[in-house]
């Protein structure tokens, strides 16, 4: 070829010559496009838009990827980001764990016996891993599974080998399971709702971090978080919460991942948290 000719111009007439004219031509469109935004909805007069505006400002100049999903039932309010992208669950699929132990005991009509209550207690209020195993060890693939689909949590994943840190989880499921929390439902009964609640509600000071940050005062909070670090996108960090009073009933998920350490996670999920928080309290 001579040196007349562009390297554009060379690109894509070897680019005919292999038939890729059609994707070479495709993947110069700008990838900004498609860089996903806060979406949000409500009942409530001037309440989307306000929460949309504060949580894209509160994740400006965030490095990572990062999911929200929220719902506040008073307002009918939901505001999404990413909410079908898939993340390892690390500590949140904990909760998971327990709603299938409680499902599956109502199919039999049983209690949880003594030492079913110590471990939930256990994985729940501490996060014990070891907890954790054992149950999923006991539950088996094919409960917790047979849990999902009942709960419609058709996008989890749960995690081979015993791995149940890295189940696949998304914003959608989640939210799925802690509305199944929040509100009478055929999949999980009243005494089961309020027992993973209350466990929720007493995890340890040192893992009260996350979606709890900048709640207002009087109104009740059930959290569960999750950190893992791995050679791949950094950081995992993730928190659920379910928050009431005030006039408001709502469920929250943020889960992030390409964090450089856990306390950036923490970070990015609190500034998301605190402008929900208000928003919804000042509407």
């Amino acid at each position: 070829m001579t040196s007349g000719i562009s390297r554009r111009a060379r690109v894509l007439a070897a680019a005919v010559g292999t038939g890729v004219l059609v994707p070479l031509v495709a993947a110069a469109t700008p990838a900004a496009a498609a860089t996903p935004t806060v979406t949000c909805a409500s009942a409530k007069a001037g309440l989307a838009a306000k929460l949309k505006k504060d949580i894209t400002a509160a994740l400006a100049g965030r490095k990572g990827t990062v999911a929200v999903g929220l719902y506040d039932r008073s307002t009918n309010t939901t505001c999404t980001l990413r909410a079908s992208s898939a993340y390892d669950s690390a500590s949140v699929v904990k909760v998971t764990v327990l709603a299938t132990l409680l499902w599956d005991a109502k199919k039999t009509n049983r209690y949880l016996t003594d030492r079913e209550n110590t471990l939930a207690k256990a994985m729940i209020t501490k996060s014990d891993n070891a907890a954790t195993s054992t149950l999923w060890k006991q539950l088996g693939m094919t409960k917790i599974k047979n849990f999902l689909t009942a709960a419609g949590m058709t996008q989890t994943k749960p995690g081979a080998n015993g791995y149940w840190g890295l189940t696949q989880i998304t914003v959608t499921d989640e939210q799925k399971l802690l509305k199944l929390l929040t509100a009478k439902n055929a999949v999980l009964s009243d005494n089961s709702r309020s027992y993973i609640l209350k466990l929720m509600g007493q995890v340890v000071s040192s893992q009260r971090w996350g979606t709890p940050y900048g709640v207002p005062s009087g109104v009740t909070v059930a959290v569960k978080n999750g950190w893992l670090q791995r050679s791949t996108n950094g950081w995992r960090v993730h928190s659920v919460g379910a928050f009431k009073g005030g006039g408001h009933d709502y469920v929250m998920t943020v889960l992030t991942h390409g964090n450089s350490t856990m306390n950036y996670g923490i970070t990015t999920i609190q500034a998301v948290a605190k402008v929900i928080h208000k928003d919804l309290a000042a509407s």
